[in-house]
């Protein structure tokens, strides 16, 4: 009975599709079977797999008698690989390793890719990128805006800035975390105008934040997603539907009325947020299109480099003159170089990693969504920033304020609703 047990079974392996494997015992775990892929055409010509010849080397073992441990297989070929289960007519099993190293669900006679964490949890996952985001940036705008109360020299911080980036990602790439992507003069030409626009919005951004309250330049930025709505649909030609258009409506409205009675309020301050919305709404429209061929880290390094050649020059011609004549001097004997230098440093540094894990972020989600994100993520530094420097803001500016985030979460909701019923629609059975 063991015997035509035995024969039904390798029979049946015989004729499957694995025939460019055969099985053998494993030493180390015995009463275990593994599968082996034989790489070496010249050695077995005839893929002879599973027949009635056995190999000098490998003893072969009876599966009449199953072993109560789970079966193991290696050296997975690209059949096994595909997405959908595989029928694999041999003994169930709970668990096995593919060649990659990640493990394999074997059940019932089918094999599938076990999913990783991320796979498992993508909405956790995605929280956790925003939460650092948040992090990360309010830190940034608090070091960032204490810098510039004694060295105001927004051009010559911005190239810092990216400065400290690219040397971090000299380095990331130099360790191998994460492996540099090549760049070809294609892709070059794509990250150009991202890189411009990265560059701009940087500038003018830091200009702001120079000009006025960090909590004002971050209640004109608000308007973000009116900008990124209307870059949808008349560059990208998505249609937006008119719900999604008077849920911005408030937010406008919101922006305006904290404008009008903003105590810092100054022109340069409010056109550079302006002309930053514009630039950084651009920046994402086209970073996504260019994530197709490459991984998000690698996009928005490259991205710094090209940036840091954009942004030099007009620190140069703007601010060189000044800052060699008295504007580092001045700010050494204000803070000493020592705090001056960590400073910069600093801020640097939470620069890079903050807008690194908007990259990350962005590559996750959708544009519109990403900058709904990025109009939550001010609520916070607002807050941050009127604690920390205290500054007393009018009681309209409040109520402005007030009713532009309310507008967000009124847009936020109206998209998910949007994009919830698009995803049961791709669901259900066609008619």
């Amino acid at each position: 009975m063991a015997a035509s047990t035995t024969n039904a079974v390798q029979s049946l392996i015989t004729n499957s599709r694995f025939s460019s494997l055969y099985l053998s015992t494993n030493k180390g775990l015995p009463g275990s079977y593994l599968l082996k892929n034989r790489f070496s055409p010249a050695s077995t010509p005839s893929c002879p797999a599973f027949s009635s010849s056995r190999d000098k080397n490998e003893a072969w073992v009876p599966l009449g008698i199953l072993s109560p441990k789970p079966l193991k297989f290696t050296g997975w070929n690209q059949d096994i690989r595909r997405p959908s289960q595989v029928e694999f007519p041999v003994a169930s099993a709970s668990a096995a390793a593919d060649a990659d190293g990640g493990e394999i669900e074997i059940s019932e006679g089918y094999a599938k890719t076990s999913k990783s964490f991320a796979e498992r949890f993508p909405a956790l996952v995605t929280g956790f990128f925003f939460f650092m985001w948040y992090f990360l940036n309010v830190i940034f705008n608090i070091l960032n805006k204490k810098v510039y109360n004694y060295f105001p020299y927004p051009y010559f911080v911005s190239v810092i800035h990216l400065v400290v980036g690219v040397a971090y990602c000299l380095v990331s790439w130099g360790v191998g975390l994460p492996k540099r992507a090549p760049i070809d003069k294609e892709l070059l030409v794509l990250l150009t105008p991202v890189a411009f626009c990265h560059a701009l919005g940087h500038v003018m951004s830091n200009v702001s934040f120079a000009a006025v309250a960090v909590s004002f330049t971050h209640t004109v930025k608000a308007l973000e997603p009116f900008f990124n709505a209307a870059a949808s649909q008349f560059v990208l030609g998505h249609q937006i539907p008119l719900s999604l258009w008077l849920s911005l409506a408030p937010v406008v409205i919101g922006v305006s009325m904290a404008s009008l009675t903003e105590l810092s309020f100054n022109w340069t301050g409010f056109i550079s947020a302006m002309i930053s919305n514009i630039a950084f709404t651009y920046r994402s429209i086209y970073s996504k299109k260019a994530m197709t061929g490459m991984d998000s880290t690698n996009v928005y390094a490259y991205i710094s480099i090209i940036a840091l050649l954009f942004c030099l020059p007009p620190a140069i011609f703007i601010e060189g003159p000044q800052l060699m004549q008295y504007g580092f001097r001045d700010a050494i004997a204000k803070v000493g170089l020592t705090k001056f230098l960590s400073d910069l440093f600093w801020i640097g540094m939470f620069y890079h990693l903050y807008n690194q894990l908007a990259t990350n972020t962005l590559e996750r989600v959708a544009p519109l969504t990403h900058a709904v994100g990025n109009v939550l993520k001010r609520v916070f530094v607002i807050g941050f920033s009127i604690v920390v420097f205290g500054n007393k803001i009018s009681t309209q500016t409040g109520i402005g304020t007030a009713i532009a985030i309310a507008g967000v979460a009124m847009y936020s909701l109206i998209k998910a609703n949007i994009e919830e019923q698009k995803r049961k629609a791709a669901l259900s059975p066609a008619s």
